[in-house]
């Protein structure tokens, strides 16, 4: 292990320290083997799993107190095992964050308890622990370059004496140099597959960037350049001690919309570095960001404008290559039916007629064939030469290929699928709300014909999963559970993986093993769906290939784990109003309420039945969460009964099914019936108490919960009377977190409606923060600051506390805007200020009084409503003065 985490784990450490494990498919290969090799530990090998270490592997863990039960003792924020050494110290230790570990056995106890994050931790005690194997047994095992001896010391120092101990440690010396071959080859495997940069290709790319790139508006760059002109007989540019790490040369790049950005470009790919040291001719070497595969996906990430400018480029030509025996350029289709074909099963004759139609159109013109960059037709800009060239190819398409029909089977059109561009950048939450309202009828059109320059622009993971593919297919249901295990192996967070499941075929194959009785089959396919399922496009496809039907079929099963995973699919796809539709039509609602009735609401200490049900009810609050944002499905959740049962959960202590209720919660507070069942169903005590939850998340959704529900006097008093008004003042520190700040901001301004609850911020110095926050405020944000502000200006002496701490100019500032809700209070809080005559002087002087006349002809009737009011006085004042 020590071996591998030395040679193999990639570091981000670039210069110099100690550095983090990076966050790469690598590195999530080797953390899940070290989990899986530590989990396993005390079952496989229960005498080693007793063995003491010689030191306690130590670090900072993210788990709480609450997460321990039977075997240890809790007191406070300490957690001790019952179980001892021989020299009486408890095998695990926690004190508040930091955490001792002095065996396997309590070492994969806590990856047991700890499922969502075990890889977090695992990295956090391996990042705090750069050689274990010497905590573990000692220094003299420790990890070494060149020839290690430490095992034939051993060997030598067991012939000597008859110590069981060392014996034992021969045994665990053994299990991790087994671990440690295992993952070094892994990690071989890995490296061999990737696909690496070299200096002809990215001096290739820079020159092409260049020839697009310029002062004018529609250049994808301003400029491209260098750091060094002087180039190393390899073709690099880097300085010879940075070209051992790999490092090739260093760009700076100057996008339309960001700042200069300087670049890496090494063997791995590209990244963003620290840029140049300010008074020395030098560069921070340092990683600043992710991998990516060459410049231009880079670039996409970062720039909105590069991506915008690159779609509107013209066509870069060059001569056709001339093709004899051997044709480069091939058309990958992979036909969405029943069954798909092997990619690599093409036509000859397809190919010959092909070839033969471009020659005769060659000869026919007498010119050369002018063909757009490879290069740009990788990114995804190619296109046809215009409207009407599309459209000739269109009806040459549908004429080769008579008697197409839709299969409804399968949701799909069977028309031919051309395979898109494996590496894309994400998509934006633009796009998500664009296909979420637009209709569907444009899922049956032809994708853009897909050139591929051989095999090499394709990654290995799509050949990988595509050779998984056949084994999913093939019936036999131990091959698929190995295909689909196998399939997990691959980085299903990347989007290439995704996309190559979907345009395989395998997505179908899923969805049809979930319909199956074979539960290794549909849990191993629901995995790979939750976790594909976050990609946009992968979302609507299950949708449309009906495989919301089947989870919240799946939901009757027996099977605990098989529930949960159905649920927190559904979670994911249920973002768009089709989906949610969907789950409600099949009475997926009814059944994801049926999940939070369960016995263990209360319980600290979870037994694990009690926990399989708790996380029962956290994966079906995910997936009501989804749902509630659909107000058919609000009323759906209230007559499955799921307003008492969220009100169980509210008294809960686990953080991780208490953010996904008050979720709930707050999305169902817009409606009246909700905000009834909040109030007398006893839940405001429970969401005050949160308030001073350690989770930011946690707060904002109780805050926001609260800021729906006082709209009611009945809910103000409440709050008041549980005490919720100072934790909302002091939530108003936190100003970094805006989505926080917004919700609290909004539940103070609906709680000072009552006059009581205004004497209490008063105590609380609330209107002083509230000045304090006028300045530099997101206007969802500053909406209910100034709304806060006018009602708390009830009370004389804070609108003398708005003048003295600086307030009024702001507010006037304010008048100028063009938010409507935001100049409807703004217009109350400057008339509530202006009845005192010191605070009626300084609006008269920042001309406040013609900027509120301005308003009276405002198309909004509450802007010009709230103006006239503010101007009374005004007049009022005017008249003292005179």
């Amino acid at each position: 292990m020590g071996a591998a985490l030395a040679r193999a784990a990639q570091w981000t450490a670039a210069g110099s320290g100690t550095g983090t494990l990076e966050i790469t498919p690598l590195n999530e290969s080797l953390l899940n083997q070290i989990v899986k090799f530590a989990e396993d530990f005390s079952t496989r090998h229960p005498q080693e799993a007793a063995f003491v270490f010689r030191e306690p592997l130590e670090w900072k863990t993210q788990l709480g107190c609450s997460a321990f039960g039977e075997g240890y003792e809790i007191d406070e924020a300490t957690v001790q095992s019952e179980a001892k050494g021989e020299d009486g110290q408890p095998l695990l230790l926690l004190t508040a964050s930091n955490i001792k570990v002095r065996n396997f056995d309590q070492l994969s106890h806590l990856l047991q308890i700890n499922v969502d994050k075990k890889l977090k931790e695992a990295q956090a005690c391996l990042e705090a622990n750069r050689d274990p194997i010497v905590k573990i047994l000692g220094p003299e095992y420790g990890t070494v370059e060149g020839e290690d001896t430490s095992m034939l010391r051993l060997l030598e120092k067991m012939k000597e004496d008859d110590d069981p101990q060392t014996e034992m440690k021969m045994k665990i010396a053994i299990l991790l140099h087994q671990l440690d071959m295992q993952l070094l080859n892994s990690s071989l495997k890995h490296i061999s597959q990737d696909v690496r940069l070299n200096p002809a290709a990215v001096n290739n790319e820079v020159n092409l960037l260049k020839n697009f790139s310029g002062k004018g508006e529609d250049t994808v760059l301003e400029s491209l350049e260098y750091t060094s002109d002087y180039t190393f007989s390899n073709g690099c540019r880097a300085p010879p001690w940075r070209q051992v790490h790999g490092e090739i040369c260093y760009l700076i790049i100057k996008p339309h919309d960001t700042d200069p950005l300087c670049i890496t470009c090494s063997t791995a790919g590209v990244f963003l570095n620290g840029g140049e040291i300010k008074g020395k001719d030098e560069i921070d070497y340092e990683r600043k960001s992710d991998v990516y595969k060459d410049i231009v996906t880079f670039l996409r990430e970062r720039s909105p404008k590069f991506v915008e400018n690159m779609a509107k480029q013209e066509f870069t030509f060059f001569k056709e290559p001339t093709y004899e025996k051997n044709d480069q350029h091939v058309e990958v289709v992979a036909k969405v039916s029943g069954q798909s074909p092997d990619l690599d099963d093409y036509s000859e004759k397809n190919e010959y007629e092909k070839k033969k139609s471009s020659a005769e159109k060659s000869r026919s013109t007498g010119k050369k064939i002018l063909e757009p960059s490879m290069k740009w037709k990788n990114i995804g800009l190619s296109a046809a030469h215009s409207d009407k060239a599309a459209r000739e190819k269109e009806q040459q398409r549908k004429s080769t290929v008579p008697g197409k029909k839709k299969k409804r089977s399968s949701g799909i059109s069977s028309e031919s699928v051309k395979i898109q561009p494996a590496l894309k950048c994400k998509m934006s939450d633009m796009f998500e709300e664009v296909s979420e309202s637009s209709s569907e009828t444009d899922e049956d059109e032809e994708q853009p014909v897909r050139h591929q320059e051989g095999s090499t622009d394709l990654p290995s993971e799509y050949w990988g999963i595509q050779k998984l593919a056949k084994y999913l297919r093939g019936g036999n249901p131990t091959a698929t559970v190995i295909a689909l295990c196998a399939m997990r192996d691959f980085n299903l967070a990347q989007e290439t993986c995704q996309l190559a499941i979907r345009d395989i075929g395998c997505l179908e194959v899923l969805i049809n093993l979930l319909d199956t009785e074979e539960i290794k089959c549909q849990i191993g396919s629901l995995k790979i769906l939750k976790e594909i399922s976050q990609n946009i496009l992968i979302r609507h496809a299950i949708v449309d290939l009906e495989g919301l039907q089947i989870m919240v079929k799946i939901l009757d099963s027996p099977d605990t784990d098989l529930k949960c995973l159905a649920a927190e699919t559904i979670a994911n796809v249920a973002r768009f109003k089709r989906a949610r539709s969907t789950v409600r039509h099949y009475g997926g609602i009814k059944r994801l309420v049926g999940l939070l009735d369960c016995t263990s609401v209360r319980s600290t200490a979870l037994i694990p039945y009690q926990a399989k049900d708790t996380e029962k009810a956290r994966c079906g609050a995910l997936a009501l969460w989804s749902c509630s944002k659909s107000t058919k499905n609000k009323e759906a959740i209230r007559k499955a009964g799921g307003i008492p049962l969220l009100a169980k959960w509210l008294k809960s202590s686990h953080v991780d099914i208490l953010t996904p209720v008050v979720g709930i919660l707050q999305e169902c507070a817009s409606e009246p019936s909700y905000r009834l069942a909040i109030r007398t169903e006893g839940m405001i005590e429970n969401l005050v108490k949160n308030l001073s939850s350690e989770h930011e998340e946690l707060q904002m959704h109780c805050a926001s919960a609260i800021f729906k529900c006082a709209e009611d006097k009945e809910t103000r008093d409440l709050v008041r009377q549980h005490g919720g008004l100072q934790p909302l003042s002091v939530l108003l520190n936190n100003s970094e977190n805006k989505k926080l700040l917004a919700a609290v901001t909004g539940a103070i301004w609906k709680c000072a409606i009552s006059a009581e609850n205004v004497s209490k911020f008063h105590e609380y110095k609330v209107t002083e923060a509230l000045v304090g926050l006028l300045t530099d405020q997101p206007e969802e944000v500053l909406v209910n600051i100034v709304g806060a502000l006018g009602e708390c200006c009830q009370e004389p002496v804070n609108r003398s506390i708005i003048r003295k701490c600086g307030g009024i100019p702001p507010l006037v500032k304010l008048l100028t805007g063009t938010n409507q809700a935001l100049l409807v209070n703004v217009t109350k809080a400057v008339g509530a200020c202006a009845t005192e005559p010191e605070n009626m002087m300084i609006i008269d002087r920042l001309d406040g009084v013609r900027l509120l006349w301005s308003l009276l002809k405002n198309p909004n009737a509450d802007v010009q409503a709230n103006a006239a009011w503010a101007i009374c006085p005004c007049i009022e004042n005017a008249k003292v003065r005179k």
